[in-house]
């Protein structure tokens, strides 16, 4: 709906002239925080305020109010502050949530402990696109950059609604994933790395094909951000030394 409307100059204002790449950068942040109100203005003139609340389930729930009569000045201030928001969220090159976003919405799922009973709480994944120096060595930095914004929409496509994936720095990315078991989330990430190892992603090197390898780590009740992500990057570590393309589970 959104595509149609954008080339229909119809519906919401988007200010970015490649909406595949807009489009990239709202579905990793959309839908993973609990609430959030913020402006839009529609190509019809009307400005709207509008909410999203967000239940366990990942189930959103939307209520546009039109304010085109309230607060006319100033709107193009906001408006741009909410751009730039926006932008402080999203990595540059792949278009999905950078660092920032990322680490923000693994604190909400350590925090959400106490009130997650006997779990399971979640886990959290760090990707690493193997032999990616290799890669950029024989075929060139543009050719890297290709690769890696090809494996962020592909395991975008397959990650859920409330799971939050994003790029770390580099060729490292990160995956939180709520209200799973190690086990599950184990489960998950391997039919990723089936799916990449599958994948040809480039029509003009068709023999071309690529891996990662992945560490996973289960919330653990009274650790901090920074234990889990610690625990997480040692299971990369030992998937990367013990073969690559694989993924290792934190002891």
């Amino acid at each position: 709906m959104m595509r149609r409307n954008f080339h229909a100059r119809r519906g919401t204002v988007i200010s970015n002239p490649d909406f595949e790449l807009w489009l990239k950068g709202t579905l990793s942040r959309r839908g993973k925080v609990p609430f959030r109100a913020f402006e839009t203005d529609v190509h019809d003139g009307t400005w709207l305020w509008m909410t999203e609340t967000v239940d366990e389930d990942g189930w959103m729930l939307c209520l546009a109010s039109d304010i085109t009569p309230l607060r006319a000045q100033g709107r193009t201030l906001r408006q741009e502050r909410d751009i730039a928001l926006r932008s402080s969220l999203t990595d540059e090159l792949t278009g999905i949530a950078n660092r920032r976003f990322l680490m923000e919405r693994l604190g909400d799922v350590v925090a959400r402990q106490p009130e997650a009973g006997d779990g399971p709480f979640g886990c959290f994944a760090i990707f690493d696109v193997d032999n990616f120096k290799q890669v950029n060595d024989i075929f060139g930095h543009a050719f890297g950059d290709r690769l890696l914004i090809g494996f962020a929409q592909k395991v975008s496509a397959l990650a859920r609604r409330i799971d939050c994936f994003g790029r770390l720095g580099g060729e490292e990315f990160g995956l939180v994933i709520p209200r799973m078991t190690l086990l599950e989330a184990a489960s998950a990430v391997e039919r990723m790395l089936q799916e990449v190892g599958a994948h040809r992603p480039f029509a003009d090197h068709p023999d071309f094909r690529y891996s990662f390898s992945a560490g996973i780590a289960p919330v653990q009740r009274g650790e901090d951000q920074t234990e889990l992500y610690a625990r997480a990057d040692a299971a990369l570590y030992k998937a990367k030394r013990t073969g690559k393309n694989k993924v290792c589970l934190a002891d």
